[in-house]
């Protein structure tokens, strides 16, 4: 071999090269993406299976409690512990449906990039690496929709534990005190001040 050749580099070889390499870590980006999805996932999901838990033990503190009668609001405690854990439960199970979808849109970008592999080497199924990818997608997307709705159903359990929270507030504080907030929590006859147009204001 002359020593030209070593230094002589075909030009379209080389631009092939990078743009196969380029096409095999392109996904990886996609990869990247669904794994913090799928952390976070997990993240959220055990803080629900912990929530699971703590309300099964206030459902169990309040069913054994013995002087039931001296508990404010003990049946609308209940109703409200029975009522988030339906939520809790139907959001722990919406979110294992998208981990599981995450899961699988991870596993389909990983063989992307194989698939990308094999037609580049061996020219065959050239198309698979866009089907493959494109199912990937499907996945990532479908589990970005059940990620949606737990996020409002964990709006709505938070409200919902909240508005009792005040309405028990409510009942256990002072009459004076209770007396000077409406039922939304609102000092009543606080009117919000006005903000003006102008610059300067008045």
């Amino acid at each position: 071999m002359a020593a030209g050749d070593l230094v002589n580099v075909n030009p379209t070889a080389l631009s092939s090269t990078i743009e196969f390499l380029t096409a095999m870590i392109t996904p990886a980006l996609l990869i990247s993406a669904t794994g913090s999805l799928v952390l976070s996932t997990s993240t959220r999901l055990g803080r629900v299976v912990d929530r699971v838990r703590a309300l099964e033990v206030r459902m169990g503190e309040l069913i054994f409690a013995e002087d039931k009668e001296n508990i404010p609001l003990y049946e609308q405690r209940v109703e409200v512990v029975v009522d988030l854990i339906d939520k809790v439960t139907t959001r722990s199970r919406i979110l294992q449906r998208a981990n599981g979808a995450f899961y699988y849109g991870l596993m389909l970008f990983i063989l992307t990039s194989v698939t990308i592999a094999v037609a580049g080497l061996f020219g065959i199924y050239r198309w698979m690496p866009i089907i493959v990818g494109v199912i990937g997608i499907m996945f990532l997307f479908y589990g970005s929709i059940l990620m949606l709705k737990e996020t409002r159903m964990a709006t709505a359990t938070i409200n919902a534990e909240m508005d009792f929270t005040w309405e028990l507030a409510r009942k256990v504080a002072p009459e004076k005190v209770a007396l000077k907030y409406d039922e939304k929590g609102r000092i009543k006859g606080y009117v919000k001040p006005k903000v003006s147009n102008t610059l300067g204001g008045e």
